[in-house]
C-alpha cells in the first residue's frame, strides 16, 4: 500500500507543478478540477461550455484518479475534486461530495463473444479468479482475459463495492425455537493475474484488440466498438439505473472542501443546471437528484 501512497503523491505533485502556472497565480477566476478519469471528460466538456460562456472564467480539468482528487483538495492544489465512487464515512466528515450525475458500470466484452450476459454470481467468480474460461459460463472454449483498473480508481472501487462483496443470508433457529436471520457479506478479491489499467480509454483499447477479454468501465464511455454484458438479464441504461434495476450503478460526484470561490460555485452551479444536465445525459449518465440549480448571473467574473 505504501507505493500506492506514494504514487499518489507523485501524481497530485505533477498535477500542482501543471496547475500552478501563470493562470492559477495571476486570476481569481480560474478554476481547477481535478480527479477521477471517468469524471474526467464529462467535467471536461462542461467546462468548454463554461469557458464559452463566460468569457472571464477559466475551467481546467485534468485527470489523475479518484483518490488524487481526494488529495489535491485536501492540499488545496485544487478548487474540486472528481470522484467515481460514493464517500467513505471518513471521508464525509472531511469534505463535501456534490451528485452531479449517476453513472452504470458497464461489463464489456469484444464484439465477437457470443454471450448477451451474465449473473452476478458467475461475474464475482470470473474477476476472482476462480472461472477461468468461457465455456464455463456457456461461452467458447477460449480462456478469460481480466482487465481490470488500478487500486485507488473509483471505478475500481464502485466495482468492488457493488459486485465483489457478496451479501448471504442464512436463517437459524434460538433456544426459544424463534427464526433469527444473519446477514453475512464475503469479499470477493480480484485475481492478481487481472490486467490492471488506469483509465477508461486504456480499459477499452485490451477489450476492443482481444476477443477473450472482459472488464468494466464508464457506460457513458463505452462507445459502440465493444458489447456490453447484461448483468442478471438487465442491461445498463438510463432507466434501468433510475428504477433501481441495474446493481452497477455509482454516483459522479464533485468534491469540495471548506467553502468554495464564487467562481467554483458558477460552474458547479452551470453543471447541475437544466443545460449542463442536458449535456451529461446526452453522454450517456443519469440526471442528478441534485439537479435543477440555474447558475447564478450575479456571480459571473467581470474582470
Amino acid at each position: 500500500m505504501k507505493w500506492f501512497i506514494l504514487i499518489t503523491l507523485c501524481i497530485a505533485g505533477l498535477v500542482a507543478w501543471s496547475l500552478l502556472g501563470p493562470d492559477r497565480r495571476d486570476s481569481a477566476h480560474v478554476v481547477n478540477v481535478l480527479g477521477s478519469t471517468s469524471v474526467e471528460p464529462f467535467a471536461g466538456m462542461l467546462a468548454e461550455e463554461v469557458n464559452r460562456k463566460y468569457p472571464t472564467l477559466k475551467v481546467k480539468v485534468q485527470g489523475g484518479g479518484s483518490a488524487a482528487g481526494l488529495l489535491a483538495i485536501e492540499n488545496n492544489i485544487a478548487d474540486i475534486g472528481m470522484c467515481s465512487r460514493a464517500l467513505k464515512d471518513d471521508e464525509k466528515s472531511r469534505y463535501a461530495g456534490i451528485e452531479i450525475a449517476r453513472d452504470s458500470l458497464a461489463i464489456v466484452a469484444h464484439p465477437s463473444n457470443p454471450l448477451s450476459g451474465l449473473t452476478s454470481d458467475q461475474i464475482r467468480h470470473i474477476f476472482a479468479g476462480s472461472v477461468a474460461n468461457w465455456k464455463d459460463v456457456g461461452g467458447p472454449d477460449r480462456p478469460i482475459r481480466l482487465i481490470t483498473r488500478e487500486e485507488g480508481s473509483g471505478t475500481r472501487e464502485a466495482f468492488t463495492t457493488l459486485m465483489m462483496e457478496e451479501r448471504r443470508q442464512t436463517v437459524t433457529r434460538d433456544a426459544s425455537g424463534k427464526t433469527v436471520t444473519h446477514e453475512q457479506t464475503i469479499k470477493h478479491m480480484i485475481s492478481l493475474k487481472a490486467l490492471t489499467q488506469e483509465s477508461n480509454g486504456a480499459v477499452k483499447e485490451l477489450v476492443k484488440h482481444d476477443p477473450c477479454a472482459i472488464g468494466y468501465m464508464s457506460l457513458g464511455l463505452v462507445g459502440k466498438e465493444l458489447k456490453i454484458l447484461a448483468v442478471d438479464g438487465v442491461v445498463p441504461t438510463c432507466q434501468a439505473v433510475l428504477e433501481g434495476r441495474y446493481v452497477l450503478a455509482r454516483p459522479f460526484l464533485f468534491v469540495i472542501k471548506g467553502k468554495p470561490s464564487d467562481s467554483a460555485k458558477l460552474f458547479i452551479r452551470y453543471v447541475l443546471s437544466p443545460r449542463g444536465q442536458e449535456l451529461l445525459e446526452k453522454e450517456g449518465l443519469v440526471r442528478s437528484c441534485n439537479a435543477s440549480l440555474p447558475p447564478q448571473e450575479g456571480s459571473v467574473p467581470t474582470r
